[in-house]
């Protein structure tokens, strides 16, 4: 057969379950909404065969697929291969195209039962909402869900191991055995290419970060790149800050929101980050109460705008917020993960390498944070605090070179005073003000930012608040003010 027969004959062989299990498999190279169209193992072929995965002479990663989905027959007959010859073949380091991780899920998957199928449905009924928990739902749905939702990913196991070692320890098990593999595998990795990783001196870094405005020995600007991430083009990037205050529309059309408060007190804040970051030379672009789609269609043109002479990309989001998502005015959810994805080095090449970051204003669940005494806790002037709504513990996508500045952390509020702005925005505009001329990298800034939002009191709840920075950087960053 010549290869779009072969494909085909493939296709009439497979059925709804295994077209299930194959998009699945391939998430890691088609994402999620891409896949909402194909309904047929031929669409997805196709798809393949655009992101140059499936190509005559090339089926490397239809015979992996057939291998995990366990259609050997198919291997064997069709492609002329064999269920032995791939077990070694996935052996080799690098060889295997779907990761570990998604693996490691999908074998889940085909270990679980009906009864056990419904006890994982029960036991996420307070994390993903009951319109998405309905009865034809496999576990893989359930994973991408959980997936949309940040709370699955291949460095957040821990709500999976928890639900799995009540449903079935077995599961749990082998969870377990795949994080050990993963570990083993980074390891030997290390040790093959004699990886030496240590903690820079911050004066250090920042006299680094120094010699990047100096003329240097092509070798030794390598070495410095190597360390601290680029940062002497001005403006050094665009900051977009996306500004949410009037909330009416989202009160008339979604019942259940219709408490949602307007946000005063943001316009403190979207001036506080407009004086900081024009003052650390990026290209501030406001704008001003968006709906969901309005801020994906403004991070989709900055995706596809080039950023080759950038050093950096930066996003603020003020706004409220809920499970993962943040709200758009209307009331419609975006989430953040799918917010961050649209910079990832595929997805957007000339920012491949370089820092993008984002600071996102919002809460992360309805609770209030305990607040422990503490005799140097320090006394709040004003008790006419609000919150900003609800959200999920934010994990930022695996690629390199992120960093997610989150308000609060997992399932508590965050608090915005009407007359002086958050407490998060304003700590870190001050701090990023007063510690950038100092040298301080972004991390040690965010540390104190952690720090100075800490000491703060909600005395009418009694409540605390702790901001989360998560993040993929492999560099020190800094912000030279000059």
């Amino acid at each position: 057969m010549d290869f779009n027969s072969c494909l085909y004959y493939i296709a009439e062989q497979l059925g709804s379950e295994e077209l299930a299990a194959l998009k699945f498999l391939c998430l890691d190279h088609i994402p999620q909404k891409k896949q909402e169209s194909i309904n047929d193992v031929l669409v997805l072929f196709e798809r393949l065969k655009e992101k140059g995965m499936l190509e005559e002479g090339n089926l490397s990663f239809l015979k992996e697929l057939l291998f995990l989905i366990s259609r050997w027959d198919l291997l064997s007959n069709t492609l002329n291969s064999s269920r032995e010859e791939m077990v070694r073949e996935l052996q080799v380091p690098h060889k295997a195209q779907v990761s570990a991780y998604r693996v490691m899920l999908f074998k889940l998957s085909e270990e679980v039962s009906e009864s056990e199928l419904r006890s994982f449905k029960f036991l996420l009924n307070t994390d993903i909402p009951k319109c998405k928990q309905e009865n034809r739902l496999s576990l893989l749905d359930i994973f991408v869900e959980m997936e949309k939702r940040i709370i699955l990913a291949e460095s957040n196991l821990e709500l999976l191991k928890s639900i799995c070692g009540q449903v079935n320890r077995s599961l749990l098990g082998k969870i377990e055995d795949y994080e050990r593999s993963s570990s083993e595998r980074r390891m030997s990795l290390e040790g093959r290419e004699e990886l030496s990783v240590s903690v820079l001196d911050e004066e250090v870094c920042f006299k680094m970060q120094e010699m990047w405005d100096s003329p240097r020995e092509q070798d030794s600007e390598s070495q410095i790149s190597d360390k601290v991430y680029q940062m002497k083009n001005k403006p050094r990037g665009y900051c977009l800050i996306f500004n949410n205050n009037n909330f009416s529309k989202a009160r008339e059309e979604v019942p259940r929101l219709h408490k949602m408060k307007d946000r005063k007190g943001t316009d403190y804040d979207k001036e506080a980050l407009r004086k900081t970051f024009t003052d650390l030379h990026f290209e501030v672009v406001s704008y001003n109460d968006c709906t969901a789609n309005e801020i994906h269609e403004v991070l989709r043109y900055y995706q596809t705008i080039d950023h080759k002479n950038k050093d950096c990309f930066i996003c603020c989001v003020l706004s409220h917020g809920d499970k993962g998502i943040i709200y758009g005015t209307d009331g419609k959810e975006a989430c953040i993960y799918e917010l961050t994805s649209y910079f990832t080095g595929s997805k957007c090449p000339s920012l491949a390498g370089k820092p993008k970051i984002f600071f996102i204003q919002a809460c992360q669940g309805n609770n209030f944070q305990k607040a422990v005494p503490d005799e140097t806790g320090l006394e709040q002037k004003h008790n006419t605090l609000e919150v900003d709504s609800s959200s999920h513990k934010n994990y930022i996508p695996d690629e390199a070179d992120f960093l997610l500045g989150m308000a609060t952390v997992k399932n508590c509020v965050s608090y915005r005073d009407p007359m002086q702005g958050t407490w998060y925005i304003q700590s870190l505009c001050q701090s990023l003000r007063e510690r950038c001329p100092q040298g301080d990298d972004i991390l040690s800034i965010l540390t104190g930012v952690n720090y100075d939002v800490s000491t703060k009191d909600d005395r009418r709840n009694k409540g605390k608040q702790m901001p989360q920075p998560t993040f993929t950087l492999r560099k020190k960053l800094f912000f030279p003010p000059n």
